[in-house]
């Protein structure tokens, strides 16, 4: 994996890092055609350096409030929803590294000691930190519906006078560890362990642990109704630095020669665990993939994902060195998907000529 002690916002051609030279023709050509929509930011890197950065101006809103038309810059935060669920992985890993929070395979409900009663339902003493980890924790949640929508468990849980009790308390769908399900829950108990262990909020331990050391000096993260920062999709950084989280992990969690997060975490994070269901593969909170692109080694095609509503988007390659960003405004969306996607695709990974 190359080091992020190459990185810099230094932009180069996009052919001296391996990508064809039209590769910002085919970016313009997709945005004129209409096949890419609702976007905000886009941003790729290979080793360190930026092969191509555009910024657009569309509405957007932060965590549901309306922002009216913003000119999206290199400077300007903008909501990651869920890819906030990866950045958190990133601290668990850091905070287990410390001994702050519970090895993985230790039972959840030993470290909430408050919810102590809830031991007596049955099948709950089985839930694990790992369960959590890979969203397998087998308890009824429902995030299909619009982020809009009040009986949306993310949005319940957002609104209920105490976020843990409200994901341990569901009843159970699934055996545990059996079978994935999409759960921002699981992220709020990962949150919850982080901020309980570290003795500060979530948003405290990131910028001492994580935003600081890679430069990250500007961000904001939501908090609930009870004051508590969301784990699920609360955090709002800026482009770029977004990409300092991407090439952190191309790093293996080395940062100009600093060890951030262990190898170990990093390796384990990328590494499948469970089947989404839809083609995709689930580590340690991050969407797993393989890259069908004959310019790529094989053996070195894997790639890892943070996805968020609305069309955001951070990807790692880490084999390859490669990060791009992805920011959209198409929040709430069925078809959020499309864009992000094709950009990765048929712009990032189609056109890759050499690696």
């Amino acid at each position: 994996m190359p080091s992020s002690a190459a990185f810099s916002w230094q932009q180069v051609a996009p052919a001296d890092k391996g990508f064809a030279p039209d590769l910002e023709e085919k970016l313009v050509f997709g945005l004129r055609s209409g096949l890419l929509r609702d976007l905000h930011a886009i941003l790729v890197l290979r080793a360190g350096k930026i092969v191509l950065e555009r910024y657009f101006e569309g509405p957007d809103e932060s965590w549901g409030e309306d922002l009216g038309i913003v000119t999206f810059g290199p400077d300007t935060l903008h909501d990651l929803r869920s890819v906030t669920k990866s950045i958190v992985s990133l601290l668990y890993g850091i905070a287990l590294d410390r001994r702050l929070v519970p090895e993985p395979e230790l039972r959840l409900l030993d470290h909430f000691p408050q919810y102590s009663d809830l031991a007596s339902d049955a099948g709950k003493e089985q839930l694990t930190v790992n369960h959590a980890l890979t969203m397998t924790l087998g308890l009824e949640w429902d995030e299909q519906r619009p982020y809009i929508d009040a009986t949306n468990s993310e949005v319940a849980m957002e609104m209920a006078p105490d976020r843990l009790r409200f994901v341990l308390e569901r009843p159970f769908t699934s055996e545990p560890g059996t079978r994935w399900g999409y759960c921002g829950g699981a992220t709020a108990l990962l949150g919850g362990l982080i901020a309980q262990g570290a003795g500060m909020t979530l948003a405290e331990f990131a910028q001492e642990s994580l935003f600081e050391p890679i430069g990250i000096s500007n961000f904001e993260w939501a908090t609930g109704k009870d004051g508590v920062h969301s784990a699920a999709s609360g955090l709002r950084l800026t482009t770029r630095d977004l990409a300092r989280i991407g090439e952190l992990v191309c790093g293996s969690g080395q940062w100009e020669g600093r060890r951030i997060v262990s190898r170990d975490w990093i390796e384990s994070s990328i590494r499948s665990k469970v089947p989404t269901g839809d083609g995709l593969e689930y580590g340690l909170q991050w969407f797993l993939g393989q890259a069908p692109v004959p310019a790529i080694k094989e053996g070195q095609q894997r790639w890892m994902a943070g996805f968020g509503n609305g069309g955001q988007r951070l990807w790692v390659m880490p084999a390859a060195g490669v990060t791009a960003v992805i920011f959209s405004g198409n929040y709430n969306r069925f078809d959020a998907w499309i864009s992000p996607t094709r950009i990765w695709r048929e712009i990032v990974l189609a056109n890759f000529l050499e690696i």
